[in-house]
């Protein structure tokens, strides 16, 4: 199974600290957050990994090169300047995602989680199906995101954690575009397409400096790869 990592957004909100540099490569216990990432998927298994680029993409390959420093093999998805948000990134990538197999993982490349992938490796997909793992509500996103599959119905809502598994079908009906995920992930919730699970393990999203330094304080010197 191969999985992406999402690493072609602009970053605004990180500002200043994302004017020469991709959020994705800023550093939390002194590795780049996408180094995190690899780290994980290679004690999963998966060691095809495609990166997508766009906003000072250039410095994640010079760094990263083809993944064979980290034990992985690395292609990248080139988008546009602007990148095509996160569904239409997802898009682009498919044919180098779906090369022998119909499901793929995709992470977002600015967050930190000991979430195990292996699990998430290990589930079966139908055609045109995806699951999810959700979060419980940070102070920033306090209202959530999506609710769970089976209370659909339920007001509850939970966090997107930016991990996902997808069956390529999923994306069957759309075309390359700058087109945002979560309208087709709540589309995908009302017709039964998606499953879901809550993770209750370690979650952050780094979205802002004041987030990205609270973890890195939270974190310390305590080894996280």
């Amino acid at each position: 199974m191969k999985a992406m990592i999402l690493a072609a957004g602009r970053g605004k909100r990180m500002m200043p600290l994302t004017a020469m540099m991709p959020k994705p490569m800023l550093e939390v216990a002194g590795k780049p957050l996408l180094e995190h990432h690899l780290i994980r998927l290679v004690q999963a298994g998966i060691t095809d990994i495609v990166i997508n680029l766009a906003w000072q993409g250039d410095k994640i390959r010079a760094y990263f090169g083809d993944g064979s420093a980290y034990g992985v093999s690395i292609q990248y998805s080139e988008e546009p300047e602007g990148g095509l948000e996160t569904a239409g990134g997802i898009v682009r990538a498919l044919p180098l995602l779906c090369e022998d197999e119909d499901a793929f993982i995709v992470i977002n490349g600015d967050i930190f989680t000991d979430y195990a992938l292996h699990d998430l490796s290990r589930l079966h997909l139908l055609p045109g199906e995806a699951h999810l793992v959700l979060v419980e509500n940070p102070p920033h996103n306090p209202q959530g995101d999506f609710p769970l599959a089976h209370q659909f119905t339920n007001t509850q809502a939970y966090t997107f954690a930016g991990i996902g598994l997808y069956h390529k079908d999923f994306f069957s009906a759309v075309n390359e575009q700058f087109l945002a995920l979560g309208p087709l992930l709540r589309e995908g919730l009302a017709q039964g397409q998606i499953s879901t699970e809550l993770y209750l393990g370690q979650w952050h999203d780094i979205g802002t400096p004041e987030r990205l330094a609270q973890i890195n304080k939270a974190v310390g010197q305590v080894h996280v790869g």
